[in-house]
């Protein structure tokens, strides 16, 4: 069975000091040494692991002074390995306004990339707040989606006022006033969004042009309601993403077996419903030929 990875970032040195103060923070909140890897094994994990994947750019900036590992670094990787990286989320600072919005063009016209992510609760914003709405009727016009974080992160988890960012940033609501604003602008939720999974369950149901991604959470603990739902109402909305490399791919994909989903629910939530959604069907049909 083909497993598209969604929300997979570089894993690289230069990926791990775009986190700027949050290294240590994410070294403790994931019990382990927060190192990046060369580029090299990090594909070679991809590899190893069966997964083509989707990479996604991070660049906190402009308020860490942090050096971003941005549109050109994630668009420069996939053209490396075409075979394995099959597209690549670019960002853009929504507080930069028409700034934004020139680089979302660049991104889509010359470098290629598939859509643009979104971290609320790192950019300090929320994608529902009216003053953002011309961003995202400019990227809605590059007819690209965007995937959109919801729910806690463990970026300041722990630290004293998690270093200035509010949860309530990445609150399911926000997709909601973004969908209902845009309904032509395909968008992705990433991560299950705890602790607002209900919430985020009656948007994804709720809103025809709003799917799914379940990444950064091992799958045993998906809340049972989840579990119930990705194998019902939900199969045509969820999409499988890891947050590579925040969980071994080698636990994540033994727990989704763990689940007992039938076949055909699985290969929807692995590749078929993203095949659909973002069109990335053809241009691997092309690569097998």
């Amino acid at each position: 069975m083909r497993r598209l990875d969604l929300h997979c970032y570089p894993g690289t040195p230069e990926w791990v000091r775009a986190q700027g103060p949050y290294v240590e923070a994410l070294a403790r909140y994931w019990k382990r040494e927060w190192v990046g890897k060369p580029e090299d094994e990090v594909v070679r994990e991809f590899q190893a692991a069966g997964v083509e994947v989707v990479l996604v750019a991070f660049d906190i900036q402009a308020w860490t002074g942090a050096p971003p590992c941005g549109n050109d670094y994630v668009a420069a990787m996939r053209d490396r390995h075409p075979e394995t990286i099959v597209g690549a989320w670019g960002v853009v600072d929504p507080l930069q306004g028409e700034a934004a919005a020139v680089e979302a063009e660049r991104a889509v016209h010359e470098l290629g990339l598939l859509g643009f992510h979104f971290h609320p609760i790192m950019g300090r914003y929320s994608v529902g707040d009216p003053a953002l709405l011309p961003l995202f009727e400019a990227i809605a016009a590059l007819s690209v989606p965007v995937m959109v974080d919801v729910g806690t992160t463990g970026m300041g988890a722990g630290l004293p006022g998690g270093m200035g960012a509010r949860l309530w940033h990445a609150h399911p609501r926000a997709i909601d006033e973004l969908a209902a604003n845009l309904p032509e602008l395909t968008i992705i939720a990433a991560h299950p969004g705890w602790p607002w999974v209900e919430d985020m369950t009656a948007v994804a149901l709720h809103k025809g042009n709003v799917y799914w991604e379940l990444s950064g959470w091992a799958p045993k603990h998906f809340p049972e309601s989840l579990k119930r739902d990705v194998r019902g109402r939900l199969q045509d909305k969820v999409m499988f993403g890891s947050d590579y490399p925040s969980i071994p791919y080698e636990r994540l994909l033994r727990e989704w077996d763990e689940l007992g989903l039938p076949q055909p629910v699985l290969e929807k939530v692995f590749h078929l419903n993203a095949e659909r959604v973002l069109g990335l069907a053809p241009r691997t049909a092309a690569r097998q030929r």
